[in-house]
């Protein structure tokens, strides 16, 4: 039926150009973002998992930052205790030379003094050995490292403290210690000979956990990209296609647009009947 009142050619050609129009503004907007699921109206179950995901991407930078912290606070305890590990062997050898019977005087005044400077220092050594406030060789109340290890804060990795000051269960040289005779020259061998044994277990100890957080810090690093890569595969758009489609839908708009014209100018067509 040829009408003037109802052009249904120009009806279909008007909803194609709708939804062409459509298709195009989607092609141009992940086109500007990237992303082929930018919101939850664009897929409401892809962008819930991705969510999800960047939830636990985003709280294993919190897991990471601990590590790192705990690893700085064990690395300085380390370095602190090799330091004092050093100073007892120089401890040793001035106890070995103080506990010989030929030894004057003077001679055994200057290396009880020298004795004494390394015990100070070593006691210099263990307070000044902290990180961000923790400190896990100190006398009294030491710290012990418990870093994140998961991204529900659920698990964790703990460094026990291993106490180094002087008079302690590791270091057993007094603090008042010194080498004024021969006959306690002789016996603060056996002593430093302890101190050093057990700085070593201690040290052993802390680097085990400083070796542990380290090997953890590296597969975090790793699962989180992994974790980024998997948002990526869900969400991302693939750019080349889309320029592609890009190129096919503004033809088809064009072509949208002459049929419509098209349609409309069908009706002009029936004033050729009343001539």
């Amino acid at each position: 039926m040829n009408s003037v009142n109802t052009n249904i050619g120009a009806m279909v050609a008007l909803q194609n150009l709708n939804k062409t129009s459509s298709q195009l503004g989607e092609v141009q907007n992940r086109i500007n973002t990237g992303l082929k699921v930018a919101s939850a109206k664009d897929n409401g179950a892809v962008w819930a998992i991705a969510q999800n995901q960047r939830s636990n991407s985003g709280a294993l930078n919190a897991v990471k930052d601990s590590l790192q912290r705990s690893i700085s606070t064990v690395d300085v305890a380390l370095s602190a205790g090799e330091s004092i590990s050093d100073t007892l062997l120089q401890m040793k050898e001035k106890a070995l030379a103080a506990s010989d019977t030929t030894l004057d005087a003077a001679s055994r005044t200057a290396l009880n003094d020298d004795f004494k400077a390394l015990r100070d220092q070593l006691a210099k050594v263990v307070n000044n050995a902290e990180f961000n406030g923790a400190n896990m060789i100190k006398a009294t109340t030491p710290t012990t490292v418990a870093a994140l290890a998961s991204s529900d804060g659920a698990n964790k990795i703990t460094v026990a403290a291993q106490s180094l000051a002087l008079g302690g269960a590791n270091v057993t040289v007094s603090a008042t210690a010194s080498i004024g005779t021969q006959t306690t020259a002789a016996a603060m061998i056996a002593t430093v000979n302890t101190s050093i044994a057990n700085v070593s277990s201690a040290l052993s100890k802390l680097g085990t956990g400083s070796k542990a957080l380290s090997s953890h810090f590296t597969f975090v690093s790793k699962l989180q990209d992994t974790i980024d890569a998997g948002v990526g595969n869900l969400v991302d758009a693939d750019l080349a296609k889309e320029s592609a489609r890009l190129q096919s839908l503004q033809t088809k708009q064009q072509l949208g647009i002459q049929a419509l014209s098209i349609a409309n100018s069908s009706s002009s067509s029936l004033l050729g009947l009343f001539r």
